[in-house]
């Protein structure tokens, strides 16, 4: 049988995950998608801010022997006013200019430079009338004159616009040093953040207007108990008493919160779903080169180097009797225990990352929660006399959305930072619960069932080997090493998937009927099963004789005649009915060119179900020796196999890794690779199911076009004897 074009499938495969190309690609995506995110977001907050800081004057006036809440407004210069309004204006084209690049339809050359120019100029204008206000227009005595909640909305625009900009200029820059392409690598959902943000924000100001005119109260109060009911704190420092007001707040309520749910939703999208791949790729890549580095400068770095005939020392109960060669069942258990390194790379990473969130989440959480309670602090106590612990208090039970209402904030300048503390905490508690789910949650969840494994509730691998389980991850695997308790693997069936009650039904009938496992894996209700489900792989253990003799043996026969396949199928389905081993995986490959192709036609239809495993399947490396093997790669073959490289220079990734220099591979040989180098399947960005899927659909692709140019030859063929004999009773004829 052919090689399936294995060459080209790892050549292409290596160009897309080389490891100084994917570190790069994941560190620049921070400019290329998060940036540009975080602009789309926060950049139509800041123009809010705009508006708010426009609508009323900047300066009030506590008149002696009343509150803060009976100041009276002190009219602004029309000069600030004409100001403020251009910056707005200016500020809402760089959004519009933002938006619609986001949505392809202004290019980044054109789009980019206006949206920069015009933050950074709005931020600076905006900066000027702050710090004008703060100065020149202060008025005595400084102790009943304040700023007002438009003074401070101002304040935190400029403070936004300037850090959006800066952000897409550091987008701006890696564009044109060649980091990424010069558009925004962002899904669909991503693209309409910045328009659902937009909606959410119109949505709230306009509803501010229209209770502010129905309760009499002030435009920014109306803000604040919008962005108080929409958030779902309810503080109650600031009520409806109008009916018509309750009336239109249940609508109104129902639609904000919705609106707000999709814009969280597309954040947390956005930081969990494209940051976890970028961040496991990164985190992969450099736990792989620690490691392989490590082996390398220890004595078990034998493990990574292909076993040849020259290497008898190190399996040498591997060896052939009657022969001085190595057997490939040495190289095939070599690969083993290569794949299971790459597996405990792969989990010490995913582990390593999902803490690394938990603890940026947790950390951004704790500052949005002490910082903001000491700016509370601070902004109530000459009001309130809050201490530390009051902020500490009121910040709690508004990011959690407790809303008690005891302690609620009555200054120009708490009630504008919630508004502006608010926008971020919750989005930050949202990511963090997510976090808490992979980690502190997960951990608890695992602990509780190994803790009712070794008690009253035994799981699957017996008691003994649930306490040996238990020992090992208490003492970080000093007590018992983990392949010492690592039970078999389960078969396709049960491969990284937990069994369905249907297979424990199933079992239990044949434990009652006295059924032994052999006889009901070659039952047709277990073969049903398999077909439904996917089969998983037992230990394969391939003879490279029979290997080689099917490969010759399909790659000689001509196509099957179309009265043989129904012949192929029934066989095949003969073939399902018993077991070619212990728990599934055939011993060889088939024989005909008609057999190859429906068992890749059949394996195709069991990874496409696999597609929606949730978590995502992984194959055991037994499954992946079967799979490889149906493409045309040997896993006891060590011809195309390598020692790992610690790290591959880039002048050399740039070079075909077919070609002389590419990566260490000579002219017209088949690239090597190892389980732990950078051109394994498991260092794909893709899913297992995907890579496996795109690569055997790619096989019978080649088969049946194979098929079609023979079809295609014996017509001609036959054509031409045709011609050649109408011919010939011509002349006889003659």
């Amino acid at each position: 049988m052919e090689d399936a074009n294995l060459d080209e499938t790892i050549a292409e495969h290596a160009a897309a995950t080389e490891p100084d190309v994917q570190i790069d690609q994941t560190r620049w995506w921070l400019a290329s998608a998060a940036f540009p995110m975080i602009a789309g977001t926060l950049g139509p907050v800041a123009s809010a801010f705009s508006i708010c800081a426009l609508v009323k004057p900047w300066r009030q006036h506590i008149l002696p022997g009343s509150d803060i809440t009976k100041a009276v407004f002190i009219n602004d210069p029309s000069w600030l006013l004409a100001i403020n309004a251009i910056q707005l204006v200016i500020a809402v084209i760089a959004n519009c200019f933002l938006l619609l690049n986001m949505t392809k339809r202004v290019r980044f050359s054109i789009a980019q430079p206006v949206t920069i120019v015009g933050w950074y100029i709005s931020s600076i204008l905006l900066i000027a009338l702050c710090a004008t206000a703060s100065g020149p227009l202060l008025m005595q005595p400084e102790a009943e004159y304040v700023w007002s909640q438009a003074f401070y909305y101002g304040l935190f625009a400029a403070i936004l616009y300037f850090i959006v900009a800066s952000l897409m200029v550091v987008t701006v820059w890696g564009a044109q040093a060649g980091h990424y392409p010069k558009d925004f690598e962002l899904t669909m959902s991503q693209r309409t953040l910045m328009l659902q943000t937009i909606l959410f924000l119109g949505y709230l100001l306009l509803g501010a207007l229209v209770f502010s005119h129905i309760e009499g109260w002030l435009y920014l109060d109306a803000v604040y108990w919008a962005d108080v009911t929409l958030f779902t704190v309810g503080l109650g420092d600031v009520a409806l008493q109008t009916k018509l007001g309750r009336g239109l707040m249940i609508p109104y309520a129902l639609i904000g919160i919705t609106t707000l749910g999709l814009v969280i939703g597309s954040i947390r999208s956005l930081i969990l779903d494209r940051g976890k791949s970028r961040l496991d790729a990164r985190m992969l890549e450099k736990k792989r080169r620690r490691i392989v580095r490590r082996l390398m400068r220890s004595s078990k770095g034998k493990v990574l180097e292909p076993i040849s005939e020259k290497d008898t020392d190190y399996y040498p109960e591997l060896k052939n009797e009657n022969s001085s060669q190595m057997s490939p069942r040495a190289e095939l258990e070599r690969r083993h225990d290569e794949f299971h390194l790459m597996r405990k790379i792969q989990d010490q990473a995913s582990t390593r990352r999902r803490w690394t969130a938990m603890g940026v989440s947790t950390s951004t959480w704790a500052v949005l929660w002490l910082v903001g309670a000491k700016i509370f602090q601070e902004s109530e106590a000459p009001y309130q006399n809050w201490t530390y612990f009051d902020g500490i208090y009121f910040s709690f039970q508004a990011m959690v959305t407790v809303g008690y209402g005891d302690v609620t904030p009555v200054s120009n300048a708490s009630k504008a930072f919630f508004v502006f503390w608010s926008l971020l905490a919750l989005p930050t508690l949202t990511v963090l619960i997510s976090n808490a789910g992979d980690t502190v949650v997960k951990g608890v969840r695992d602990a509780t069932v190994l803790l009712g494994n070794i008690t009253i509730l035994p799981g699957e691998r017996g008691y003994k080997m649930d306490i040996k389980h238990f020992l090992s991850r208490l003492s970080f695997g000093i007590v018992f090493a983990e392949e010492a308790i690592h039970e078999s693997p389960p078969g396709f069936l049960g491969a990284a998937q937990p069994h369905s009650d249907e297979d424990s039904d199933e079992d239990k009938e044949g434990e009652d009927e006295g059924e032994s496992i052999e006889d009901e894996s070659c039952s047709p209700e277990r073969q049903k099963n398999d077909e439904e489900k996917g089969r998983t792989a037992p230990d394969v253990s391939p003879d490279p004789s029979s290997a080689e003799s099917s490969r010759a043996h399909i790659q000689n026969k001509g196509l099957s005649k179309p009265k043989a396949i129904k012949e192929t199928a029934q066989k095949l389905e003969r073939q399902k009915m018993k077991p070619s081993n212990s728990q599934g995986i055939p011993d060889e490959l088939p024989r005909t060119r008609a057999e190859y192709r429906l068992v890749l036609i059949d394996e195709i239809r069991r990874i496409s179900k696999h597609l929606q495993h949730s978590p995502p399947r992984k194959y055991t490396y037994q499954e992946w020796a079967w799979f490889l093997r149906l493409i045309g790669e040997d896993e006891s073959d060590a011809s195309t196999h390598r020692r790992p490289l610690k790290k591959s220079k880039l002048a050399d990734d740039a070079k075909d890794p077919r070609q002389p220099g590419g990566d260490g591979d000579k002219v017209d040989e088949k690239p090597k690779w190892s389980w732990v180098g950078h051109r394994s399947p498991l260092m794909d960005t893709r899913e297992e199911a995907e890579w496996i899927l795109d690569k055997l659909s790619q096989r019978l692709r080649e088969e049946l076009q194979t098929a079609v140019e023979e079809r295609t030859a014996e017509d001609d063929l036959e054509v031409d004897w045709v011609e050649r004999r109408g011919r010939d009773e011509k002349k006889g004829r003659a």
